[in-house]
């Protein structure tokens, strides 16, 4: 029997909706919440028995020894398409010239963005869009999708149906996002205008910098600009009828 849900989100702020949401569809569940690796270790053996896992836009990996532990498996909320597994995954997609992007939810595994894939949701890149614009609209479709898989993950305790569809592309990593921030030497205009627009942005302290006779430069950050996305409303936290 399913008792619990340990939610595991990026911020602690998302919590509230996310409970909220499920708690609708199965008022009998019990929750707990976790922000860092220390917060889920501090769970009890006990409790892992009979609990599901829901990571939402998080950065911390779960270890394989909770994941074995856990009586109703675990699902991760992943802001980028299959097409991009891995961390950042909207400044790749930028520098890419991605035509789709999108959201994933997935089973989660030891390997990061390995596991099978239980929902997808996917969208046409505005022209122009910025990377945090993108990244905005990932974040709605990311929470759409959570919302219309919610009964299923609240009051289902056997495995989600799988789907038929398969990671691909580069895993990219946080060593990935630094190099893509070092600019070589004779970088070209082309190139330097790619890799502005994806990558400088300041994503967890990370910044553009150039090297010039053993002196590193930083770019300065440019002065706040209109948001250039569309404007977005959020579907409501709210239980699927």
């Amino acid at each position: 029997m399913m008792k619990t849900i340990i939610l595991l989100t990026g911020i602690a702020s998302q919590q509230f909706a996310l409970t909220e949401l499920l708690k609708a569809h199965n008022p009998a569940l019990s929750f707990r919440c976790a922000v860092t690796a220390e917060d889920l270790a501090a769970i009890e053996p006990d409790v892992l028995r009979d609990a599901r896992l829901l990571a939402f836009t998080t950065s911390v990996i779960v270890p394989g020894r909770i994941l074995a532990a856990l009586g109703h498996g675990a699902y991760n909320f992943h802001p980028g398409p299959p097409q991009y597994p891995g961390w950042a995954p909207a400044h790749f997609a930028l520098y890419d010239g991605a035509r789709t992007f999108g959201a994933t939810a997935h089973v989660m595994a030891a390997r990061v963005d390995s596991g099978p894939i239980i929902g997808v949701e996917s969208f046409i890149v505005p022209d122009k869009i910025s990377v945090r614009g993108l990244e905005q609209i990932a974040y709605v479709r990311l929470a759409h999708l959570f919302w219309r898989m919610s009964r299923d993950l609240a009051c289902d305790p056997l495995p989600l149906t799988e789907l038929p569809i398969a990671w691909c592309g580069i895993k990219s990593t946080r060593r990935m996002y630094r190099d893509m921030c070092e600019l070589p030497a004779g970088i070209s205009a082309g190139e330097l205008a790619r890799r502005i627009r994806a990558f400088h942005d300041d994503f967890r302290g990370i910044q553009l910098t150039y090297s010039l006779h053993g002196t590193r430069f930083q770019l300065a950050t440019a002065a706040p600009a209109a948001p250039e996305a569309p404007q977005v409303i959020s579907p409501p936290l709210a239980a699927a009828s």
